[in-house]
């Protein structure tokens, strides 16, 4: 089970995940990626093209991006509109200026409660939850 996976169902009542895009420049198809993502959550399946995009990042282009919007059922009209819609744009455009102001440089980046996680690993999630939550008691 993926790390995230594990923490969330350690803590379900007090861990929340929220996910932000930053797509990095060094990539020519991580922009077009999160948009078709976001694009993919319009009609409810955010996280298994997600994790499709990550499964096939080295050979992700437009044809790419569009076939796995077509081998997972999608209505590739509403898909393609959306891809385009500039709502989605300023989000992810958004999404990349909070990233700069809260220090990321590459993905993934993982915060809680606003500081960075360096380590990742389950030792380092519990540690900061814990002081997250004492935090929060006092």
């Amino acid at each position: 089970m993926p790390l995230l996976e594990q923490v969330l169902e350690k803590y379900p009542q007090q861990v929340k995940l929220v996910y932000k895009n930053f797509p990095l420049r060094s990539h020519s198809y991580s922009a077009p990626a999160a948009l078709a993502a976001l694009a993919a959550h319009r009609q409810d399946r955010f996280w298994e093209f997600h994790d499709r995009l990550f499964e096939n990042y080295r050979q992700l282009n437009d044809r790419k991006i569009r076939g796995i919007a077509a081998q997972m059922g999608l209505d590739l009209q509403t898909f393609e509109k959306d891809r385009r819609d500039p709502g989605l744009i300023a989000l992810v455009n958004r999404d990349i200026r909070e990233g700069h102001k809260a220090g990321v440089r590459g993905t993934p980046s993982v915060f809680i409660n606003g500081i960075k996680l360096n380590a990742r690993s389950m030792q380092a999630f519990d540690a900061s939850i814990r002081r997250a939550l004492a935090l929060a008691r006092k």
